[in-house]
């Protein structure tokens, strides 16, 4: 210790002659040497300070490590000055020699670790590269954009032209009907007509009267049934997803289909007494049967048997079905059937195989649509002169609700009286504004008609008007546009629109409550029903 102390002692004992004896002690000098050194001893210190300050700001900075080094090089180099000042007054050559050996180190090391980050800080992007990769990502971000756009408007040319496609297979399958369903209404026209005609021929044979009556009512309801249906496949609808059981479907859809082959063609049901729920758009669903039972009788032209079968199966029954439960609706004929080649093209939109050349070519792909967007799967099995299978594979429902027809005409519920009640009747058709002007008034109820929308509107403003009965479709102002002005004059006063429309977005815009909705053909019981639900019947 004692020799490191020997050694050391010249470095610390200040005793050297002071700086200032080389200046000779002259005070500009002394000034200005301790003013510059001062003044950049204090802006070393105060760089260190402000790159610290950047990083402690600015965390993510790179080379963090590197600004630290170079701090410590900036603020040794401070002290330097610092010891100059010192030196000038204190002969302490030691310590500043000391000073100066960190300063060295802490430059040296810097030096060195500089000139391998060079290249690194080179290849930094530039303002202007920035600056264009910038305007780059802004520019695919605007082609993106344009692309969704267009997209979007694909996807609804898309869904308009699958709307259309439904639309037209429609048609097509009612053109298919057209031949049976006017035969139907012929024998139901008949039936009316000859069951009037006998009550016009025996006004007195009382009993007699019932009884034809009733069977030109029974007519007139089959007609209203088979009306319903067509209304319901011809109509443009979107995909309404929904649980409902498979057999009551069909069995509500018998008497269309066998209307649809025509009488060389027995159409057989085979169904468990399980009726299978299916999750699926059923009036799509039914205009898809509708069509595989007009394929199947195209393809039997000198007749046979159509059978419609339904069963329970698991996803195992189909390769792209995924595990779970289904219900395959399979129909079959024994007709020509298809080639290899054929069947495999069956699906495909405008691919017709009927002999005449007639049809869209859309029957089979429409149900193909029908089955994929309800999540199911469509399988096609035919051997040429043995006949074909279709089977649809649909998701199985296990919670279905329970149908309700309602009362038959036989069951219809006792008569009401509307005694008191003062009615106003628009239509423009006179046969129908008579005959619910006729039914009314037999109920008990006071009746003012008018012909038009205009003289409905004049005719409703006499008092003690309890209720107006509309038609819907009328020229000039139709039943919506007056029940419509009806309840702005007299909201109190209930309005029933009579209409033999499926739809209409006007009647579903003025249909609210105190507005009711009865749809053409309907009965006097119907009839006094939709008044009674607008209208407490008056005792």
């Amino acid at each position: 210790m004692i020799i490191m102390g020997g050694l050391l002692r010249p470095f610390f004992d200040g005793s050297y002659a002071p700086h200032g004896y080389c200046l000779l002690w002259e005070p500009a000098l002394i000034r200005t040497h301790v003013i510059a050194d001062a003044l950049i001893a204090a802006a070393y210190f105060s760089i260190p300070l402000a790159l610290l300050t950047l990083m402690r700001k600015r965390e993510d900075i790179r080379y963090g490590w590197m600004i630290a080094l170079f701090a410590t090089f900036i603020l040794a180099c401070g002290a330097t000055h610092v010891m100059s000042i010192w030196t000038l007054w204190h002969g302490n050559y030691g310590a500043e020699a000391v000073v100066k050996v960190i300063t060295a180190i802490a430059s040296v090391a810097t030096a060195i670790m500089l000139w391998p980050l060079i290249p690194k800080a080179v290849a930094l992007p530039s303002t202007a590269s920035l600056a264009a990769a910038n305007t780059e990502l802004a520019d695919a971000i605007a082609s993106r954009d344009a692309a969704m756009s267009e997209m979007r408007a694909q996807m609804q040319q898309r869904e308009q032209a699958e709307r259309a496609l439904l639309q037209a297979q429609k048609l097509e399958a009612l053109g298919q009907l057209t031949g049976g369903i006017a035969h139907d209404f012929n024998n139901l026209l008949q039936a009316i007509t000859g069951n009037l005609e006998l009550i016009d021929i025996q006004p007195e044979n009382s009993s007699g009267i019932v009884r034809w009556s009733r069977n030109a009512r029974q007519a007139v309801e089959r007609g209203k049934k088979l009306t319903g249906q067509l209304l319901a496949f011809s109509r443009v609808q979107k995909l309404e997803t929904a649980s409902f059981g498979v057999a009551r479907m069909l069995e509500e859809a018998r008497d269309l289909f066998g209307k649809s082959v025509g009488p060389q063609i027995k159409v057989d049901m085979e169904m468990p007494d399980e009726d299978l729920g299916v999750v699926a758009d059923r009036g799509q669903l039914e205009l898809a049967l509708l069509n595989l039972t007009i394929n199947a009788r195209d393809a039997m032209p000198d007749g046979g048997t159509i059978s419609i079968r339904t069963s329970a199966v698991s996803g195992t029954a189909h390769p792209d079905l995924v595990p779970g439960d289904y219900v395959m609706i399979a129909v079959s004929d024994d007709g020509i059937g298809m080639s290899r080649e054929v069947a495999a093209r069956a699906f495909e939109p405008f691919f017709s195989a009927r002999l005449n050349g007639g049809g869209t070519g859309l029957g089979l792909s429409m149900v193909f649509g029908v089955v994929s967007q309800a999540g199911g799967v469509v399988e096609i099995d035919s051997v040429e002169g043995a006949g074909t299978t279709v089977r649809l594979f649909l998701r199985r429902a296990f919670d279905i609700a329970p149908g309700h027809d309602g009362p038959l005409p036989d069951e219809a519920e006792p008569e009401a009286m509307l005694t008191g009640l003062n009615v106003l009747v628009i239509d423009d058709d006179p046969d129908v504004l008579n005959t619910v002007a006729a039914t009314l008034e037999a109920r008990g109820a006071t009746t003012i008609t008018a012909a038009d929308g205009r003289a409905g509107l004049v005719a409703a403003e006499q008092d003690g008007i309890d209720l107006t009965v509309v038609d819907f479709a009328m020229p000039g102002q139709d039943g919506a546009d007056v029940a419509a002005q009806l309840r702005k004059a007299h909201p109190g006063r209930p309005v029933l629109i009579m209409t033999g429309f499926s739809e209409s977005a006007k009647l579903d815009a003025v249909i609210e409550p105190g507005v009711g909705l009865l749809r053409k053909p309907f009965s006097s019981e119907e009839l006094v029903r939709a008044i009674g639900e607008l209208l407490p019947v008056k005792d």
